[in-house]
């Protein structure tokens, strides 16, 4: 694996916190949400997929509407993966949050042969004060990526009100 590759998600990652203190001053570390990767209910379920996609990811709020995230995974095709993104949530209905993230993933060999590309998938948010689960709709696109809805489990420690 291309350790250059990998540069850009683990410097944001890295980032997170100083890019959000610089847009908040009450930073606090504690707000930080943290994700073992995610599962993906693939539209195309007989071709073998990865559903279960192992990683480590971080989520930051930087207000009610927008958090930044990036984070690693392996995904469908069993390759590493990357991704940076701000998720922007502007939508509430019963305690969900609906929205988008935009971002970019690296890692599928069908898609610009591994490299970075750009992404839009809507997205959902139930949030607890501890737990949370981000729902996103992956489209499929025909011979570079597999359709599917993703499911990501997301825990913060500390006291949340």
């Amino acid at each position: 694996m291309n350790s250059l590759r990998t540069l850009p998600a683990l410097s944001i990652a890295l980032l997170i916190p100083g890019f959000a203190a610089a847009q908040d001053s009450s930073f606090d570390p504690k707000n930080i949400w943290i994700n073992p990767g995610f599962y993906s209910a693939h539209f195309d379920s007989g071709k073998g997929l990865e559903n279960v996609n192992q990683g480590l990811g971080f989520e930051y709020p930087l207000n009610d509407t927008f958090r930044v995230t990036a984070g690693t995974f392996r995904n469908s095709d069993r390759r590493q993966s990357n991704y940076v993104g701000l998720y922007a949530l502007p939508f509430e209905f019963y305690g969900v949050k609906f929205g988008a993230v935009v971002g970019g993933f690296d890692g599928y060999p069908n898609y610009r042969n591994g490299n970075w590309f750009p992404a839009i998938l809507p997205v959902a948010a139930i949030e607890g004060k501890n737990w949370g689960l981000n729902i996103a709709y992956v489209p499929t696109i025909k011979n570079r990526l597999y359709g599917a809805v993703t499911f990501q489990l997301k825990y913060r420690f500390g006291t949340h009100e």
